[in-house]
């Protein structure tokens, strides 16, 4: 079987450009929301009250279980926060 290299991780995961996007995108979120709750030593139960979520989907956030959340998911949870998120096209 053939070497493949790949110029960014996502293109290695997923087939489309499509869905190495979302999950790229997703992952940036998740790392932004497990950060934030880290920053203020937070548990995971407490972050959950703070984001209006089950200690369960915290847990999944921070384990990186991107293909749990959908975007939309994502943002409300930052929106919880009283985070923004800001969207450029390139």
């Amino acid at each position: 079987m053939a070497e493949k290299i790949f110029d960014i991780v996502w293109d290695a995961i997923d087939d489309t450009p499509r869905d190495h996007e979302n999950l790229r995108l997703r992952s940036q979120l998740i790392f932004e929301l497990t950060d934030w709750i880290a920053t203020r030593g937070w548990s995971r139960e407490a972050a959950a009250v703070q984001l209006g979520v089950s200690a369960a989907r915290i847990s999944d956030l921070h384990c990186g279980r991107s293909q749990l959340f959908s975007l939309d998911a994502l943002v409300n949870m930052i929106a919880a926060a009283g985070m923004r998120v800001h969207v450029r096209i390139t």
